[in-house]
């Protein structure tokens, strides 16, 4: 009895131990080792994943960056998303009607949930905003108005 005891507390050690040494090592990622990606026909718009992938199921972070005078049209996406503002000052707005003049500005350091399928458009006006997206893919993006392209001019 004893050394079944004994047994099985040797084994609850390795255990644990082996728990520990198995999970994933710190990740640290430097402003220079982000990398951008432009979007195709996004006007500037470029997107950098930092961790995850967007299109798979799963925890995913991307910092996204637009140029200035350029918004995103209306669109939703399936999944809650969680934004925090890096740099500048992003312009946020919702509902199906882009109206870049009725957005509210949030300056670096805010924080904004966009609960999934609400509509709406954001972007940066005169000068660059970076932010950073935090959500659970896989992350689908839905235009409210398909005959137009994504992204726009703000001004």
């Amino acid at each position: 009895m004893r050394t079944t005891i004994l047994t099985l507390l040797i084994c609850l050690v390795v255990a644990s131990v082996t728990l520990v040494f198995a999970q994933s090592p710190v990740v640290r990622v430097l402003p220079e080792q982000v990398k951008w990606v432009p979007e195709p026909d996004g006007l500037g718009f470029q997107q950098a994943v930092v961790e995850g992938d967007p299109s798979k199921p799963g925890v995913y972070i991307v910092h996204v960056k637009f140029p200035p005078w350029v918004m995103s049209r209306p669109h939703f996406h399936d999944e809650t998303r969680y934004a925090t503002v890096i740099k500048g000052t992003w312009y946020t707005g919702e509902g199906n009607t882009f109206a870049p003049e009725k957005t509210v500005a949030l300056k670096a350091g805010s924080y904004m949930k966009h609960p999934a399928k609400t509509a709406h458009f954001d972007g940066a006006k005169g000068e660059e905003v970076i932010i950073q997206l935090m959500g659970m893919g896989p992350s689908i993006t839905t235009r409210v108005d398909t005959t137009k392209p994504l992204f726009a001019p703000s001004k």
